[in-house]
């Protein structure tokens, strides 16, 4: 079945609005700006957030505290069923989760932004699978973009789970790694629609298990990556400055810088063995961008350059999962 230029295009645009809310999530994180809306999915009570605390009532935190208190109930209801009780009590006993912050028109516009992007990216994504269920009823990307859907839906949920629950660390890796998922997906049905990316490019067997290799450490990568932010927020609350995070952080740190090299010694040879080979462009983009990401790593270990550093180093990892990604779905074993 082959599919229209604007479809194919359409979803694209899809693509690059996921990324859009992961570059606005990283600099929610950086600016502090995750509890600007205090309530979800409206901020303050209102579709357009107010840009003056005179507008709103004087009881407001009162008001949202409460609101708060009740998201967290059901939230720990949820776990115990699960059987995670021991989360479950720490999140209804911890009485930081009642503190409400002033009201602060930056941060609160930051994270009204954040949640622009989310309504553009799951709106675009609900009209890609009406558009496909209405005409090309292909029962398999049907049921595949009706899943992605039903991800990135929850994915909002949980978003008002990590508002409520005052940006707790767990959940923000959990929103971390959805986002992550929701993207591998929508790549393969990009790939599956495409005419120049369904044929499949021919790689080496080496090749094709290096790049696994290099996709799941750099999944790994993120992963740590999260958890050693978590920590730095943690020792940054304790008063501890950056010259003690290196010693407090501990293997993780150690193991996520590690791993950057490693990922970059296997890419630069994968790109080296490229070039006498078919010269696959993904691989050639993999490697650039992964240089740019050890950079933006070594600047935000080691320079007090935090903030927009942070930033592209979320970016850089996450352009470069994209397009291994995209280099695993594409790619086949020459026979």
């Amino acid at each position: 079945m082959k599919f229209s230029k604007a479809f194919i295009r359409f979803n694209w645009v899809a693509l690059v609005l996921i990324y859009l809310i992961v570059i606005a999530g990283s600099f929610v994180r950086i600016t502090g700006s995750g509890m600007g809306c205090p309530d979800w999915p409206k901020c303050f009570g209102e579709w357009i957030p107010p840009t003056t605390g005179a507008s709103l009532p004087a009881d407001y935190k009162d008001m949202y505290s409460e609101k708060r208190a009740g998201k967290i109930e059901n939230f720990s209801k949820l776990l115990s069923k699960l059987g995670l009780t021991e989360t479950a009590e720490k999140l209804k006993t911890d009485p930081m989760l009642r503190i409400e912050q002033d009201f602060n028109v930056r941060k609160t516009w930051i994270e009204y932004i954040n949640r622009l992007f989310g309504f553009l990216a799951g709106n675009a994504m609900l009209l890609s699978f009406i558009w496909l269920l209405m005409k090309y009823r292909k029962r398999n990307l049907i049921l595949l973009t009706f899943f992605n859907l039903v991800l990135m839906a929850f994915q909002a949920w949980f978003g008002s789970i990590v508002v409520a629950s005052n940006l707790v660390p767990w959940t923000i890796t959990i929103h971390m790694l959805l986002a992550l998922v929701i993207i591998a997906i929508q790549i393969y049905f990009i790939k599956k629609i495409s005419p120049t990316y369904s044929v499949g490019q021919k790689h080496p067997k080496w090749m094709i298990v290096l790049i696994w290799l290099s996709f799941t450490i750099v999944f790994y990568q993120m992963f740590l990556g999260t958890q050693v932010r978590e920590s730095i927020d943690e020792l940054t609350k304790m008063g501890l400055g950056r010259d003690s995070w290196t010693d407090e952080l501990g293997m993780p740190f150690y193991i996520h810088r590690s791993f950057s090299w490693l990922v970059m010694l296997i890419l630069v040879f994968i790109t080296w063995k490229n070039e006498s080979l078919s010269k696959y462009s993904f691989i050639r983009a993999a490697a650039i961008v992964l240089a740019l990401e050890l950079l933006s790593g070594v600047l935000l270990a080691y320079a007090d350059m935090p903030g927009l550093v942070q930033t592209s180093h979320l970016i850089f990892a996450t352009i470069i999962f994209g397009i291994l990604t995209m280099g695993i779905f594409r790619g086949r074993f020459i026979s």
